[in-house]
């Protein structure tokens, strides 16, 4: 079943999600004062990633009730490798003030070892971020722009079996051309927007204390349109709807269920790969890089497999167009936590 969201409010008086299922655009209205749970099962956050070519570029604020997190990345996919300026602040409890919708409201963060901005602005999003320490010292600023024309994105709203006021509402923003730089100990890397493209996933959510998931993304050119898609799936009560979408020249095409086909016991050493239960996402994953980042102490516990790599395959849009995907930079992930 894949059942499409009408609009209104996503939680009902009792603070309860009022509708389960997927949509093309923002159509339920997030409120974080209508939340039926304690505040520290509320996690919110805004992560935008921005991928051309041999680099890339990550950022991330976080108010995870009893914890914050404010995080910068860089990626150079030749050496390979990820180097990561994560500073996590205690007790937040909401004061980080995420805006309640993903089309409006600014993120701001200043804070010794790291200031973050993302602005909206006419015709898309401005990002700045400063981290004078990262990499030892040698430091990183960046200055990006990426372009938001009207297109489709993934919205899903999940519950949870067995816990009444625990959802997750999720967006994410694929296909974003990206305009700007990032320079890191002094040396500029330039991002083009026929190159560099950048997605957003935008998270609002009341969550259960131990839960796994799998998420896949990429964002680019296929047959001379923007392409991009989101896959991913293990936590929550997905019968209503899935959160696999395939977006072509700014349209987005549902599909059903996806599963990552990790090869054991190693993340980087072998390709992975991608099937669907209905045909429609057919894909071959050569890693480059994995994030890796472990956290456990034991009543918490972080254990996170970000792996970037480079998709090729097939993904059928709704009228049975099969597009043929080669070499498609991107990311998957597994990622277990118990918070």
């Amino acid at each position: 079943m894949q059942h499409e969201l009408t609009g209104g409010d996503l939680l009902d008086a009792t603070g309860r999600l009022a509708e389960a299922g997927w949509a093309r655009r923002e159509v339920r209205r997030y409120n974080r004062a209508a939340i039926g749970a304690p505040w520290y099962r509320i996690k919110e956050w805004d992560y935008y990633c921005v991928l051309a070519g041999r680099y890339g570029f990550s950022c991330v604020v976080a108010d995870n009730g009893y914890m914050g997190l404010l995080g910068a990345t860089w990626f150079d996919f030749e050496k390979p490798q990820a180097t990561e300026e994560s500073i996590v602040t205690l007790l937040p409890r909401g004061r980080m003030k995420l805006p309640q919708s993903a089309d409006s409201g600014d993120v701001l963060q200043h804070h010794p070892r790291i200031g973050l901005t993302f602005r909206h602005e006419r015709g898309g999003r401005h990002l700045t971020v400063d981290c004078p320490g990262f990499a030892k010292g040698r430091g990183l600023k960046a200055d990006l722009f990426l372009s938001q024309p009207p297109m489709d994105r993934m919205v899903i709203a999940t519950p949870f079996a067995g816990a009444p006021h625990a959802f997750y509402y999720n967006q994410k923003i694929n296909c974003m051309p990206a305009t700007g730089s990032v320079s890191v100990g002094g040396e500029h890397f330039a991002f083009e927007p026929s190159s560099a493209f950048g997605v957003l996933d935008w998270g609002r959510g009341v969550w259960t204390w131990d839960n796994v998931w799998y998420w896949g993304s990429a964002s680019g050119m296929a047959e001379g349109k923007p392409f991009g898609f989101n896959i991913g799936y293990g936590f929550g009560d997905t019968s209503a709807a899935s959160e696999n979408m395939i977006f072509f020249d700014g349209k987005a095409h549902k599909f059903d269920q996806v599963t990552f086909n990790i090869p054991p016991g190693t993340f980087v050493d072998a390709p992975w790969s991608f099937t669907s239960n209905d045909g429609r996402f057919e894909m071959r994953f050569e890693p480059i890089v994995d994030r890796h980042s472990a956290v456990d102490l034991k009543l918490l516990r972080s254990i996170q497999h970000q792996v970037f790599g480079r998709f090729s395959g097939v993904a059928v849009l709704d009228d049975g167009r099969r597009i043929e995907v080669k070499e498609l930079l991107g990311f998957a992930e597994e990622v277990r936590n118990r918070w």
